[in-house]
C-alpha cells in the first residue's frame, strides 16, 4: 500500500467514496457537472499509488480521443511518467483503439493478415461507391450512406451477414450487398471501424485461453460515459470481466455514467444499460450528485423535467452555489422576433462584461440556425456554428441555391457541375467532361446538350429540359413560392424523403427541415426587402435573395473562436458548459421533436419521449449562471405558417424559478394554449418591475454604477437603454429587462 495522495483530500466525500471502492463491481452515476473525469483519474491513481495495482493491469476505455488525451494529460499529474506510457503503462483508448491495439497482436488468430489497414467513415463510403459501380447499382436506387448505415447498424449489435435472415425485397438486396461488401473488404486487407469491435468480440468468444489470458492480464477495466455503449461493446466488456455467477477470473469494472444524459439510441446507445449491468454484476452504486457547474435554481429546473421519466435510477444534483438567477422565459409571435430577442439580449450581456465564448445557442435541430445566424450578422455579433456549417454553407441548401442560379445564369458553371447530377439522374463523369470539352466559347451548356449522343446526352437534354421549364415556371412567381418550386420540381425534396441521397434517416430529416428553412428565409427575405421600400417577384427578386445568401455565408463568422458566440445543437453540446444558455425553439413538434410525439399517422413508444427530456436535461445543465427559454407562437414550416403549444418540457418547471419575459401565454387544464400573438400586450413584462425608462433618467446598475439614460429604442421586452456612466465605463446599451438596473430619479 502507498500514500494517499494528496490530491484524493480535494474530492467530496461522495467522489472519494468512488474512488478508494474495494476490489468490486462499481457504478458511478456521476451527474452533469459532477466531477467524473476526475473521478475516473484520481481512481487510477488510487489504484496504482495506494493499491499497488502494476499500470499494465488498468485498462480505461473512453468514447473520444478527446476523452483519452484529457485522461492520460491528468493522470500525468498525478502518476510518475512510466505509469502513462502509452507503451508500457496503463492501456488508456477509445474502444476501436483498443480492439486495434488487440488485433494488432493476434491479427492471424483473428483471421486477419498482419498488414491489415483500418477504414475510416470517408474510406468506408468511397468502398461501397466502388462496390455499387462494380454492380452497375445507380446511387439512385441504393444510397452509398444507406447501405454503410445498415451494415454498420447489424455489425454495432453483434450480427453477421452469414445470420441476418432479411424481411422484404429491400433488406434481401442491402443484405447481398453486405455480402459483397465483406468479400471486398476481405480482398483488400482492410476493416471498418464496427468490424474492429466485433472481431475482437469474436477473437476472444471463439479463444478461450486467449480470453481467459486477457482476463487474467487486466485487473481492473474502467468505462467513461458508460451510458453511451452499444450492445457490441456491452458484450465486449463482458468478455473481459469478472463474472460474478461462475466466479471465473477477470477484471473489476468501474462505470462510470448517467443514464439521464443518454442520447444516442439512433447510434444505438442503450439507455437501460446502466441498470443492466449493476443487475447483472452486482455492481455497487455510488452516486455523484453534488453539480460544481450550474446555479440552484437551474439545478433545481434539471431535476423537475427529469423526473418524469420512468425507470430511472435515480439521483438529484445539489449545489453550494446558490439559487442564482431566475430562468428568464420568452415567447415571441414569431421565429425572427425571437431570434431578436436572443440577438438582442446577446448584445446586452456582452456589453455587461460577458465574453462572446461565455454565450451559446442550442436547438434541437441544425435548421433553426438561420434565423439566429441572420440576427446575430445584423447586430455585428461573431459567432461559430459549433459541429456544424452555417445554414447557407449545408450541402442541400447550397444544392437549392445553385438550381436557382442556374435559373438566372445560364453560364454558372460551379452551379452547373453541382446539381447536374443530384439527385443522380445517370450523368456521370465522362458525359459532363464531354459537355464542357464540347463547348465552344459563348456557347451555353443548354446548346451543347442538344449534340451529345448516348444515353449520357439523353440525360443531359432532359436536365436541359428541366432547367428551361423551372426557368419559365419562376419568372413571375413570389420568391418562397420559387424556391419551392425549384425544390420540388428538381427532385431534391423527393430524394431525401425517399432517402435517394446519402445519409441515415435522421440526416436525411434534417436536410428535409433545412430546405423547409430556405423557403421560410424566403419569406423573411420578402418581408426585409418589403420594409426597405422594395417590391418585386420572379427572377428579379430571386436575384436580390442570391446576392443577401452569399453575402451572409461569407466570412462572418468569429475568426477568433474565444470571441464568438456559439451556435450548435443540444446533442453537439453534450460535455461542454456556458456562463449563459439560450434554449430555443421550445415547441411542442420541434423539442420534444414530432417523431416523438403521438398522432393520428404516428405510434411511438414512450422511450421516444423520454429520449427527448434527457436531450433538454442536457441543454438545460449546460448553463453555469443563466438561463434562457424561447419559443414563438408561430413558426414558418412545412411550407406553411404553424401554431405550437410551448414545449411541455417548460411546464415541467416549477412556476416558482420561473422569470417571465413576456406575458405568459393562458393555460387551458394543464396545456398551455397556442398563443394569440403577443402584440396586444407588448410591453408588459410579468414578474419584473416595469418603469418608464426615458431619456435624463438617473440609474443605478449593479455593476456599472451610476449613470444617466440619454438614448431609449425599442418596447416592451426588447426595450434597450442607452445609459452614459462615469470613465472609464463610459456608454453601455442595455436590455432593461435583462439589466440589474434602478431608477434614482426622473433627471
Amino acid at each position: 500500500m502507498g500514500q494517499i495522495p494528496e490530491e484524493l483530500h480535494t474530492l467530496d466525500p461522495a467522489q472519494q467514496n468512488a474512488v478508494t471502492r474495494p476490489a468490486e463491481h462499481v457504478l458511478v452515476l456521476a451527474g452533469a457537472g459532477s466531477g467524473k473525469t476526475r473521478v475516473l483519474t484520481h481512481r487510477v491513481a488510487w489504484l496504482i499509488a495506494c493499491e499497488g495495482v502494476d499500470p499494465e493491469a488498468i485498462l480505461a476505455v473512453t468514447f473520444t480521443n478527446k476523452a483519452a488525451r484529457e485522461m492520460r494529460d491528468r493522470l500525468s499529474l498525478l502518476l510518475a511518467p512510466a505509469a502513462v506510457n502509452s507503451r508500457w503503462g496503463v492501456w488508456l483508448g477509445t474502444f476501436h483503439a483498443v480492439a486495434h491495439r488487440l488485433l494488432r497482436q493476434h491479427a492471424a488468430e483473428a483471421g486477419l493478415i498482419p498488414s491489415f489497414q483500418i477504414l475510416d467513415s470517408q474510406d468506408q463510403l468511397a468502398l461501397i461507391k466502388r462496390l455499387l459501380r462494380r454492380y452497375n447499382i445507380d446511387e439512385g436506387e441504393v444510397a452509398p450512406r444507406e447501405l454503410m448505415a445498415f451494415i454498420n447498424s447489424h455489425k454495432d449489435k453483434g450480427e453477421r451477414v452469414d445470420r441476418f435472415e432479411p424481411i422484404g425485397a429491400r433488406q434481401a438486396q442491402l443484405a447481398e450487398l453486405w455480402r459483397a461488401y465483406e468479400a471486398q473488404c476481405a480482398q483488400e486487407g482492410v476493416v471498418d471501424f464496427s468490424e474492429l469491435l466485433l472481431r475482437v468480440l469474436e477473437l476472444l468468444e471463439t479463444n478461450p485461453d486467449l480470453r481467459l489470458r486477457y482476463r487474467s492480464r487486466f485487473a481492473h477495466l474502467l468505462v467513461d460515459e458508460f451510458q453511451d455503449t452499444n450492445p457490441l461493446q456491452y458484450r465486449l466488456l463482458k468478455q473481459l470481466a469478472l463474472d460474478p455467477e461462475s466466479g471465473e477470473s477477470g477484471a473489476w469494472l468501474f462505470c462510470v455514467g448517467d443514464d439521464d444524459q443518454s442520447i444516442y439510441s439512433f447510434r444505438g446507445a442503450l439507455p437501460a444499460v446502466l441498470a443492466y449491468f449493476q443487475r447483472e454484476f452486482r455492481a455497487t452504486l455510488v452516486r455523484l450528485e453534488r453539480n460544481y457547474r450550474s446555479a440552484g435554481n437551474i439545478l433545481a429546473a434539471a431535476n423537475s423535467i427529469i423526473a418524469h421519466n420512468r425507470d430511472r435510477i435515480g439521483k438529484a444534483l445539489w449545489t453550494e452555489r446558490g439559487e442564482g438567477e431566475p430562468i428568464r422565459v420568452f415567447m415571441a409571435d414569431d421565429e425572427m422576433g425571437e431570434a431578436r430577442f436572443v440577438a438582442s439580449s446577446i448584445s446586452a450581456l456582452i456589453e455587461e462584461g460577458i465574453p462572446a465564448k461565455e454565450i451559446a445557442i442550442l436547438y434541437r435541430t441544425n435548421a433553426l440556425s438561420r434565423a439566429f445566424e441572420h440576427q446575430l450578422l445584423a447586430l455585428g455579433i461573431p459567432y461559430r456554428v459549433y459541429g456544424g456549417l452555417r445554414f447557407f454553407e449545408r450541402a442541400e441548401v447550397k444544392h437549392a441555391l445553385a438550381y436557382l442560379r442556374l435559373l438566372l445564369f445560364p453560364e454558372d458553371e460551379g452551379a452547373l457541375l453541382r446539381v447536374i447530377n443530384v439527385p443522380a439522374r445517370g450523368i456521370g463523369s465522362k458525359t459532363i467532361e464531354a459537355l464542357l470539352k464540347a463547348r465552344e466559347p459563348g456557347e451555353s451548356w443548354e446548346s451543347v446538350a442538344m449534340r451529345l449522343g448516348g444515353r449520357g446526352g439523353v440525360a443531359v437534354r432532359q436536365f436541359a429540359e428541366q432547367i428551361r421549364t423551372m426557368r419559365a415556371e419562376t419568372a413571375s412567381l413570389p420568391l418562397p413560392d420559387a424556391i419551392a418550386w425549384v425544390i420540388e420540381k428538381s427532385g431534391l425534396a423527393a430524394s431525401y424523403a425517399q432517402g435517394e441521397e446519402e445519409g441515415g434517416q435522421k440526416e436525411r430529416e434534417e436536410r428535409l427541415e433545412n430546405l423547409e428553412a430556405l423557403v421560410a428565409a424566403g419569406h423573411d427575405f420578402v418581408a426585409e426587402m418589403a420594409r426597405e421600400g422594395i417590391s418585386l417577384a420572379g427572377h428579379e427578386m430571386i436575384s436580390l435573395f442570391l446576392q443577401h445568401a452569399a453575402l451572409e455565408s461569407g466570412e462572418h463568422q468569429g475568426i477568433e473562436e474565444h470571441r464568438a458566440v456559439r451556435l450548435m445543437t443540444v446533442h453537439a453540446a453534450k460535455g461542454l458548459e456556458f456562463d449563459t444558455v439560450f434554449l430555443v425553439g421550445l415547441e411542442e413538434g420541434l423539442f420534444p421533436h414530432e417523431n416523438a410525439l403521438e398522432s393520428a399517422f404516428r405510434t411511438v413508444t414512450p422511450d421516444a419521449i423520454e429520449e427527448e427530456r434527457r436531450l433538454m436535461y442536457v441543454g438545460v445543465t449546460r448553463a453555469k449562471r443563466q438561463l434562457f427559454l424561447t419559443w414563438a407562437a408561430s413558426r414558418r414550416l412545412h411550407g406553411g405558417v404553424r401554431y405550437h403549444a410551448p414545449s411541455r418540457f417548460i411546464q415541467e418547471i416549477p412556476e416558482e424559478l420561473l422569470r417571465w419575459l413576456s406575458p405568459r401565454p393562458t393555460q387551458r387544464g394543464k396545456e398551455f394554449s397556442r398563443g394569440a400573438p403577443m402584440a396586444a400586450a407588448e410591453g408588459a413584462i410579468a414578474s419584473s418591475p416595469l418603469y418608464l425608462w426615458r431619456p435624463g433618467m438617473r440609474v443605478r446598475h449593479s455593476k456599472f454604477g451610476e449613470g444617466v439614460i440619454v438614448r431609449v429604442a425599442g418596447a416592451g421586452a426588447q426595450t434597450e437603454a442607452t445609459v452614459r456612466f462615469a470613465p472609464p465605463v463610459g456608454e453601455k446599451r442595455l436590455l432593461v429587462a435583462l439589466a440589474k438596473m434602478t431608477p434614482l430619479s426622473d433627471g
